[in-house]
């Protein structure tokens, strides 16, 4: 079984990899971008931003989140103690992500998106955005603890 332990952990590291990717892009980059541009263009780009991302996002953060689930469960089955704790450790780290999206991140996504296909321009736009962005150190933090502890995984199990 040590081949679906391989299989499971290499696709949660890949399905993990492009979500830590986005949070460190945003984080070094566009949150600059943002920071720059006047309200009506941050509504634009952000809420279109959102619109796609949470609809083309999902699957991958799903797909991380199982699979590291898989590599923890078939390591605690047929790999080792160490390599499962690990990847259950990744597991946590991912979840406490999902907790922090679903409770902050998501609805001033959902903010941003209504606003910018309605064309409106909420008075509270940069401080939606400055709490959006307050997260995202550790949102990549947790992405990353999570791809480190499954390559880790990885080479134990």
């Amino acid at each position: 079984m040590s081949i679906a332990i391989i299989a499971t952990a290499i696709g949660a590291i890949t399905a993990i990899a492009v979500i830590f990717g986005t949070d460190v892009v945003t984080a070094v980059v566009l949150r600059s971008v943002y920071a720059e541009v006047d309200e009506r263009t941050l509504v634009q780009v952000v809420g279109r931003g959102h619109y796609y991302g949470d609809r083309r996002l999902p699957i991958v953060g799903i797909a991380g989140v199982v699979l590291t689930a898989a590599t923890a469960a078939l390591s605690a089955f047929w790999g080792s103690a160490i390599a499962a704790a690990l990847a259950a450790a990744a597991l946590a780290a991912l979840l406490i992500w999902l907790i922090l999206f679903g409770r902050i991140s998501k609805p001033i996504n959902t903010a941003f998106t209504a606003a910018a296909l309605s064309g409106q321009v909420p008075r509270e736009a940069r401080s939606l955005q400055d709490r959006w962005e307050s997260i995202l150190p550790l949102r990549a933090t947790l992405q990353g603890l999570a791809l480190v502890l499954l390559c880790v995984a990885l080479v134990v199990h």
